[in-house]
């Protein structure tokens, strides 16, 4: 039996991609270990799945200053070397890495034991992260072509990005149901990422009552970011995190609003849904939503909206927008050639490993 150990972690959009190729790696009879950070969300998701977890200090290599910067690093030691005696206890046959600062003492603990190494990169350009562990990698999967001029040509794989295989069996009655909706209303279903977005939120609680008079809202908000206040208003529910019903809502979903993390971006194409894109500005991140957003809506998959052009006006524009040309959107995603991936990613671990 061969052995694989994925890593990846900080937020769910460095997890989903590994879950996504659990059914396949399983299928291949694999013994599959997963390392992430001690309590980081990634323990969480994983661990529903009854896969053998191993935590690790992890630290934030940042571009910016913070009094972290100052400890970090030592907890970057750290985790590296509960990594190295993570890696020599299970001997794993190659490592997958989803990226996130938890997953490069993993990979350089990999390089030490010569255990190769797979890196998948979703984003238009390399985070940080990933920019320190490609070169360890002895692949590195891209999600876009453009992605490709960035990475070492004798390493990139264009591979796309592996979606969850749930995400495809929902069922549209039962995610009405799961909200208490009805079927003579269009549903919107707003995703912040899963640590919630904070502007986002903002301006759909402060437009809901005009929003609910036409349409019926999921509003997925972030862990610790539900208002109570809001409980009772008719037509709409509100989660933190939603895990097992999210194909279902998705499934309800007639228009889908949302950050442009490159994963959740992904699945929402090949769910074939109608969206808006708002993604990170560019003083919040290093600026890859923002490109991700670029690209998707040059090629007619998503009518994107700047945060910082963000109001109630805009947003109302932009939902009465998609609505009314749904079918051209839909036309244009169904012409994508961003494919699942996990055949792709699978085959290249077969062909990588020792």
């Amino acid at each position: 039996m061969k052995r694989i150990v994925l890593t990846g972690g900080g937020t769910a959009g460095h997890v989903t991609p590994c879950i996504a190729l659990l059914p396949a790696l399983k299928k291949e009879n694999y013994d599959i270990q997963y390392i992430g950070s001690y309590n980081g969300i990634e323990r969480k998701l994983i661990e529903e799945y009854r896969i053998p977890y191993h935590g690790i200090s992890s630290g934030k290599l940042r571009r910016y200053f913070d009094v972290k910067n100052f400890s970090d690093p030592f907890r970057v030691i750290k985790g590296y070397r509960e990594a190295c005696k993570i890696m020599k206890q299970l001997d794993p046959d190659i490592v997958f890495s989803k990226g996130g600062f938890v997953s490069v003492p993993v990979v350089f603990a990999a390089k030490k034991y010569k255990i190769p190494v797979i890196i998948h990169e979703s984003d238009m350009t390399p985070g940080l992260a990933n920019k320190l562990a490609i070169p360890a990698a002895k692949k590195v999967c891209a999600n876009f072509p453009e992605t490709l001029e960035y990475l070492p040509r004798e390493k990139a794989v264009l591979t796309g990005t592996p979606i969850r295989r749930e995400l495809f069996s929902g069922n549209k009655i039962r995610g009405l149901d799961f909200c208490g909706f009805t079927a003579n209303r269009p549903v919107i279903l707003i995703i912040g990422g899963s640590t919630g977005a904070k502007a986002i939120n903002e301006v759909i609680r402060g437009m809901l009552p005009t929003l609910v008079r036409d349409y019926q809202i999921i509003h997925l908000c972030g862990k610790g970011k539900l208002d109570d206040t809001l409980n009772n208003v008719a037509g709409y529910v509100q989660f933190e995190y939603i895990h097992n019903e999210l194909s279902d809502l998705f499934a309800a979903a007639d228009l889908v609003i949302s950050r442009a993390g490159a994963n959740a971006i992904c699945e929402i194409i090949a769910l074939r849904k109608p969206n808006i894109l708002i993604p990170l500005p560019q003083g919040s991140s290093r600026g890859d939503q923002i490109l991700n957003a670029e690209s998707f809506e040059h090629q007619g998959y998503s009518y994107v909206l700047s945060e910082e052009k963000l109001s109630v006006s805009t947003l109302l524009n932009a939902i009465h927008t998609v609505m009314e040309s749904r079918r051209k959107y839909i036309d244009a995603m169904n012409q994508s050639s961003l494919n699942n991936s996990v055949d792709t990613i699978l085959q290249l671990i077969k062909e990588t490993q020792r």
